[in-house]
């Protein structure tokens, strides 16, 4: 038989635990990509206080108090965690979310272990709602990663510096990916666009403005035309590098996208092109261009839907 302190002991585990994961929670609705996904993000968070209320009463319910000190440790365990997953690539932030929502729930499972050996059901159907809760949980953080992993994410924006930090990585990969022929002659080219973002720099006064400006623009013309020598050099590996690095930041031209006199189409015109995409990479440059031109909700929703279910798919998720 279990006796009701180690029960407490669990149960106020399970509570510090479910306090960081608030905290989390209310953190990643400010990166929600859509309104949709950021309505579903608030109602995680707040289904999370529930638990906690419902875990708080059931500890008092077994004769015990629930810890002054956990909810304080789990949101400073939250507040640590977004603090430090700042210098982090994204998915390395949400790796560590994934592990939360695992912990809780082997957490729960054992909880309700405890629950059946000392013969308690109102913690058994406790611990059940949690492990439904918790496993939910798991598999949208799996097809979310998927996302990330297919080029994404479309269901969570990065934060400025976690998009610098991936930046950084891919950066630092790209000399083993330049090869060939056209290396020389693509590097001379985004080479050249230093010239201009230092002279827009040393103007002063709306230096921060135009050198934004000028480093955009010098940007965007330094890789189409690094795409353009690359295949025209036969460099088939670089150029496709290059384009999808183009589509993911907004580079391209409506032409270049994969569907069709894509500015013309309306938004249920749109939405049904952009169910037809197949390709991870397409609808990425979907997203993209969408959200800098054009904005228009139903169709980003309708590109996050598309490639939430393509990885979904491919990580086994029905």
């Amino acid at each position: 038989m279990t006796d009701t302190t180690t029960l407490i002991t669990n149960l106020r585990t399970l509570l510090e635990l479910t306090s960081t994961e608030i905290q989390i929670a209310e953190f990643r609705t400010t990166q929600a990509r859509t309104e949709a996904v950021h309505e579903e993000l608030s109602k995680n968070a707040a289904n999370a206080r529930e638990r906690a209320a419902i875990i708080e009463a059931t500890i008092r319910d077994l004769g015990g108090s629930p810890s002054i000190l956990g909810p304080i440790v789990g949101r400073a365990a939250a507040t640590v965690k977004a603090l430090t997953e700042q210098a982090e690539p994204f998915a390395e932030a949400l790796l560590g979310d994934l592990a939360l929502e695992h912990v809780l729930v082997d957490r729960a499972r054992y909880l309700k272990t405890l629950a059946v050996a000392g013969g308690n059901t109102q913690v058994r159907d406790l611990a059940d709602s949690l492990i439904e809760a918790h496993s939910a949980t798991v598999t949208w953080l799996t097809t979310v990663l998927a996302e990330d992993a297919l080029g994404g994410p479309a269901a969570l924006r990065r934060t400025p510096v976690q998009a610098a930090a991936g930046a950084a990585v891919k950066l630092a990969n790209l000399p083993g990916v330049l090869a060939g022929r056209a290396i020389d002659r693509v590097l001379r080219t985004v080479r050249a666009t230093r010239p201009v973002v230092d002279d827009a720099l040393a103007k002063g006064g709306h230096a921060g403005e135009v050198a934004a400006k000028t480093l955009t623009a010098s940007r965007d013309a330094a890789l189409s035309a690094a795409e353009k020598i690359s295949r025209r050099e036969g460099a088939e590996d670089i150029a496709d590098a290059l384009h999808t690095l183009r589509g993911s930041t907004c580079v391209l031209e409506a032409g270049e996208l994969p569907i069709t006199n894509y500015d013309e189409l309306n938004v249920n015109e749109a939405v049904a092109a952009v169910k037809e995409l197949d390709e991870p990479a397409d609808i990425r440059e979907i997203i993209a261009y969408e959200e800098v031109h054009k904005d228009r909700q139903r169709v980003v929703s309708a590109a996050q839907s598309r490639l939430s279910s393509i990885a979904a798919e491919i990580v086994g998720i029905s």
